[in-house]
């Protein structure tokens, strides 16, 4: 089954999806986690082709995904792995899906005594730890693909991920990181273009102690996402904020209204999926996603947090 951008698909029975998975709860080495059950029997359209993936936990940078797909909708909301509210968009193998034509009736689908056991089970890591399909990335798609795999970016067209143009300029941007990482390495300091920084060319330039700022944002109010430069006097050398990054993907949004949609408290560590809990809240914003502009068109749609200083209130039709 090759699956494409706007596809009808619908999520197998619990025993259908029982019958792919190993020990572990897994296809692949990808978890089918207990979030993911509420999404059985329902009828959803594939978003993304997940045939590739950003590697945040080890940076080795854009990594092979095999027969998955994202959904329309379909985040996973933490419950099962102490409320993580980092709101990823859930894997989904093609196994675990049926394609359907509209208008076609549905099929029963009998709930599985035996799946969620196995899935809780396998949620956990440790006693201090989770176990999710983020924190197992690197089993799932094990194989690094190269900026030079031409082939990625003919699947992103094919599928539907991204248009020609978008996928040009996204390649062309890859490449104009490629030869500044290369001039920082060749060429004295005073010959770099733009100071070395990748395209978007955000430079932190707080020093070492960074700012705070505290708005008391709550779910529904609107506001403005400060300029640039703004931000990036809020930032230390690695583009950080007390801990926490800001990203070019993240720039493209600056001076944009949007709704706060939550604050985020506690988040799973990737690396090593214990929770962490944040001294001081972030903000999530409605309709905002990292869209792989300048990271190869990666389809994984991280939700980007926002710390209140990057961020300012603004009344509703101003």
């Amino acid at each position: 089954m090759e699956l494409r951008v706007g596809d009808l698909v619908e999520v197998r029975s619990q025993e259908e999806i029982l019958a792919t998975l190993d020990g572990r709860g897994e296809l692949e080495n990808l978890p089918f986690m207990p979030e993911m059950l509420r999404y059985c029997g329902q009828r959803l359209t594939v978003h993304k082709v997940a045939h590739k993936l950003c590697d945040t936990i080890s940076r080795s940078g854009m990594r092979r995904m095999e027969r998955a797909v994202h959904l329309t909708g379909a985040r996973c909301d933490g419950a099962a792995h102490g409320g993580c509210q980092t709101a990823c968009s859930l894997y989904w193998k093609e196994a675990w899906l049926r394609k359907v034509e509209p208008g076609e009736p549905p099929r029963p689908a009998a709930p599985s005594p035996r799946l969620l056991p196995l899935l809780q089970v396998n949620t956990r890591k440790g006693p201090d730890a989770y176990s999710c399909q983020a924190t197992e990335l690197l089993r799932a798609a094990p194989t690094c693909l190269p900026f030079r795999d031409l082939g990625q970016y003919v699947t992103d067209v094919r599928s539907g991920n991204a248009g020609v143009l978008a996928v040009a300029r996204t390649f062309l941007v890859g490449l104009f990181n490629r030869l500044q990482e290369v001039s920082k390495k060749a060429l004295p300091r005073r010959l770099w273009f733009r100071r070395g920084l990748r395209w978007g060319f955000v430079e932190g330039r707080a020093g070492r102690t960074t700012p705070t700022g505290k708005l008391d944002l709550q779910p529904g109010e609107l506001v403005r996402i400060k300029s640039k430069a703004e931000i990036e006097d809020t930032l230390n050398a690695d583009l950080l904020n007390r801990g926490l990054g800001f990203e070019e993907e993240m720039a493209r949004y600056c001076g944009r209204t949007a709704r706060v949609r939550a604050r985020v408290e506690r988040c799973l560590d990737e690396k090593t999926g214990r929770m962490l809990h944040m001294k001081s809240p972030c903000i999530i914003l409605d309709d905002l996603v990292c869209e792989g502009v300048y990271n190869a068109s990666c389809p994984r749609e991280f939700v980007p947090f926002w710390r209140e200083i990057w961020l300012e209130r603004v009344e509703d039709g101003t």
